[in-house]
């Protein structure tokens, strides 16, 4: 248990001894927990049996986000988590903050602890993979094509289709960019990569709103939303 879920455990949840928690280790199930002693930076916990229990979607979403700068980044991620991603792509684009390597490793870390904090939020027992950031360029011509054509999806507002014109899947893989979006060339490279383009109706949506968006989408499709 780090220090920050032992802080939120006594102090934004105020537990205390002999209440009863469930705790998991992100590799799926949970177990039924009696806290037995607190410290500043320690807790204390008698386990019971594992439970088997599943929050997983039977869609498996690869969010590929184009890097954002500062909070909007870690509401991407945040909100990817809840609504029930597999993996989360970050992506040197363009337009997308641009980061030392010292800072960007900090980040990733950054980035994991918001992963690891909305998982335990939402009930998942299933930490969902951050993944070590990437040129898109590279990605595109590596693990992307890991995806079907038909699951390769790049979300653009120019696009004249959307997600209904979609074969169903029980994999996808989402492709967003930065604040102001993918340049001409990486759409064009994304494209000839086998991704789809696809649209979320007539207005332009934020960076990070359009995750929130398109996932909740693809998940009440074909997913367990809904």
């Amino acid at each position: 248990m780090t220090d920050g879920q032992a802080h939120h455990l006594q102090n934004v949840l105020r537990c205390r001894e002999g209440d009863e928690i469930c705790v998991f280790n992100g590799q799926g199930g949970e177990y039924p927990a009696v806290i037995t002693g607190m410290q500043r930076h320690r807790i204390g916990l008698q386990l019971a049996a594992k439970q088997e229990i599943s929050r997983e979607s039977p869609l498996s979403i690869l969010l590929a986000q184009g890097i954002a700068r500062g909070e909007r980044m870690d509401f991407a991620i945040q909100k990817a988590v809840e609504l029930g991603v597999a993996q989360i792509q970050p992506l040197h684009t363009e337009k997308s903050q641009r980061l030392p390597a010292a800072r960007l490793d900090r980040k990733l870390q950054h980035w994991r602890a918001v992963a690891r904090s909305a998982a335990e939020q939402s009930g998942r027992t299933l930490l969902p993979e951050v993944r070590s950031p990437q040129a898109l360029a590279d990605w595109l011509t590596a693990d992307a094509r890991t995806f079907a054509p038909g699951e390769r999806l790049l979300l653009s507002p120019t696009a004249e289709n959307g997600f209904q014109a979609q074969v169903p899947s029980p994999r996808a893989c989402l492709l967003i960019g930065p604040e102001s979006g993918l340049g001409e060339k990486e759409i064009a490279l994304a494209l000839q990569a086998g991704f789809n383009a696809v649209r979320m109706g007539p207005r332009v949506l934020r960076t990070e709103t359009a995750g929130v968006v398109a996932i909740s989408a693809l998940q009440v499709l074909w997913g367990d939303l809904g």
